[in-house]
């Protein structure tokens, strides 16, 4: 078998490349390296040091080459490179940016990758690249309302002020409504999941009728006070008002937080309250059901238990909300308010200001 003449370096270079083979702290590539330059000064075949170290000859030959021309130094610092060219200029990335945000295409209502690629004439792994970098995401849109109430300011800061600092020796209850659930039930039986199939049914439904929830949030402890009931008007509200009444300890006093909705103002409604003064209505402003905790156990609610759920009558549906609020309430998960309300306003009042400059 061929053999590479034994080539002589001095002893310093050895010791040195020894002590970085053995050494615990150096990077796995500088060993590959070190022992690469070892083999050459023992004389060992490049093709052989190639099979012994896992490498390929090329590698061998280009770290033989570097000690040579650097020295050790060479093994243990990578060469500088010139870099990767931008595969796009900066004229085409802003101009890309400029008619994602100022223009549309002439047969949609928004640019997708592929339009915005075939328009500036680019790849659809740039456009994507350049919607990354700068946040674009103009396949998505979100609703909004700013509420136009002349008390907003009044009333986000006694709202805001219950959350955070609720009131000594009281109840803080987010209420509200939740109407017109539907007892939905499918045509045709769904198949279940399966490993490799998700859960099907159909796209088509029967209404099996409505019922109303109404819902007492307590912010202290997460727990919910609820009742079924088929409409919400004045009469319904007021026989939940006697529920928390009597849901709720005699010697607290009650700070109901409620949405402006009719039957919450009515004269009955009123003449109700001043003959059980332990009962304050704390009403959030118009357009701003966000602020509202309860609406975050609705959401839940839909989500995990009647989206998906088959109720063939009122009745199974009722029983369903039921059965919820009692694992619920054995276990309840508490709503945290974290906003002040001076964050709340200022950042109403730079929305305000963006849609009046149309920005």
């Amino acid at each position: 078998m061929r053999t590479a003449a034994k080539n002589e370096y001095s002893d310093k270079d050895k010791q040195e490349l020894t002590r970085l083979v053995r050494g615990r702290n150096t990077a796995q590539k500088v060993v590959l390296r070190a022992n690469i330059v070892l083999n050459m000064m023992e004389g060992l075949p490049k093709k052989e040091t190639a099979e012994q170290l896992g490498t390929t000859r090329p590698t061998v030959y280009l770290w033989i080459k570097r000690y040579k021309n650097s020295g050790i130094a060479g093994l243990i610092r990578d060469a500088s490179r010139t870099g990767r060219k931008p595969e796009i200029t900066e004229e085409q990335e802003k101009a890309v940016v400029e008619a994602t945000l100022h223009t549309k295409p002439d047969n949609a209502t928004h640019w997708s990758i592929r339009s915005m690629a075939k328009a500036q004439a680019i790849s659809r792994w740039m456009v994507h690249k350049i919607w990354r970098k700068y946040n674009l995401k103009p396949h998505l849109i979100r609703t909004f309302k700013i509420s136009n109430d002349p008390d907003f300011v009044a009333k986000v800061r006694d709202v805001v002020g219950l959350y955070l600092h609720p009131p000594d020796k009281a109840l803080v209850l987010s209420v509200d409504e939740k109407s017109q659930i539907q007892a939905l039930d499918r045509t045709q039986p769904g198949l279940p999941l399966r490993v490799g199939h998700t859960e099907t049914i159909t796209h088509d439904y029967k209404r099996n009728g409505t019922t109303t929830l109404f819902a007492a949030l307590n912010m202290l402890d997460g727990r919910v006070i609820g009742q079924c009931m088929p409409k919400h008007r004045q009469a319904e509200f007021l026989k939940f008002l006697k529920k928390i009444d009597n849901e709720t300890p005699k010697e607290m006093e009650l700070h109901l937080i409620v949405d402006n909705y009719g039957s919450h103002k009515t004269a009955n409604v009123k003449n109700w309250l001043s003959k059980h003064p332990r009962f304050h209505l704390h009403f959030i402003p118009t357009s701003a059901s966000w602020m509202n905790m309860v609406e975050r156990f609705f959401s839940e609610l839909t989500n995990k238990w009647i989206r998906r759920g088959i109720f063939r009558s009122v009745m199974e549906l009722e029983e369903a909300i039921t059965n919820y609020l009692t694992v619920h309430n054995d276990n309840p998960r508490m709503f945290v308010w974290v906003k002040d309300a001076d964050t709340i306003l200022a950042k109403v009042e730079k929305c305000k200001e963006v849609l009046q400059t149309g920005h």
